[in-house]
C-alpha cells in the first residue's frame, strides 16, 4: 500500500511539474509551485526527488521509456532504405514532440543553465540517437549514421514546433530525409 501511495504521489509531483513548466517554464518554476499544484507539502517532494533537475531526469527517463515501447510497436522497421520505414519514424518522433514539447522545452532550458545536467541528459539520450543512427547505417547513407541521426532529430523536433500541419509537415520531412540518407536517389 505504502508503495502504491508513493508511486502515486512521484506521478503526481511529475504531472503538476509539466503543468508548472507549461505555464512558467522550467527556469522559473520553484519546487513550492510545482508541490502547490500537485496539492502536496513540498517536503514530500523531497520525499520523491532530491531536486528539480532529478525530477526533470525523471520525466526524462519516462518519455525514453515511452520511445522504447514505439521502437517495440507493431509497424516499426528498421530498414531505412524503405521510405515507409523512414515515414513511421518520422511520425512518431513529430507525434512523441508534439505530445512532450513542454518536458522537452524544460531539458532544453535546464541543459542551457547547467553544463552537467546538459551532459546526463545527452547520455540518456544517447540510446535513441543510436537507434536512428543504426536504422540509418543499415541503409548505406552518405554521409555519417550519427551524424544524420542528430539532423534527423533536430529537424524534426524543429519543424514539429514550428508547422501547425501534421500530415503534410510527415510526408514533406519524410521524403527530405529518406533523399537525405542518399537512399531516395538510387
Amino acid at each position: 500500500m505504502r508503495k502504491q501511495q508513493a508511486a502515486q504521489t512521484g506521478a503526481e509531483l511529475k504531472a503538476a511539474a509539466v503543468r508548472v513548466f507549461a505555464r512558467t517554464g522550467y527556469l522559473n518554476a520553484k519546487i513550492t509551485d510545482i508541490t502547490a499544484e500537485a496539492g502536496r507539502a513540498t517536503g514530500s517532494f523531497y520525499k520523491h526527488f532530491a531536486s528539480k533537475e532529478q525530477l526533470l531526469e525523471a520525466l526524462l527517463e519516462d518519455l525514453l521509456a515511452e520511445g522504447d515501447e514505439s521502437a517495440a510497436a507493431a509497424g516499426h522497421s528498421d530498414d531505412f532504405r524503405d521510405r515507409e520505414a523512414v515515414r513511421y519514424h518520422v511520425a512518431a518522433y513529430w507525434s512523441f514532440y508534439r505530445r512532450h514539447r513542454t518536458v522537452v522545452d524544460a531539458l532544453r532550458q535546464a541543459a542551457i543553465v547547467d553544463e552537467g545536467f546538459a551532459e546526463r541528459s545527452r547520455q540518456m539520450m544517447e540510446p535513441d540517437v543510436g537507434h536512428i543512427a543504426q536504422h540509418i547505417a543499415k541503409a548505406g547513407p552518405t554521409g555519417d549514421p550519427y551524424v544524420l541521426a542528430s539532423i534527423f532529430t533536430t529537424l524534426v523536433s524543429a519543424c514539429a514546433e514550428r508547422w501547425a500541419t501534421d500530415d503534410d509537415a510527415v510526408e514533406t520531412l519524410t521524403t527530405f530525409i529518406h533523399n537525405g540518407i542518399g537512399v531516395g536517389r538510387r
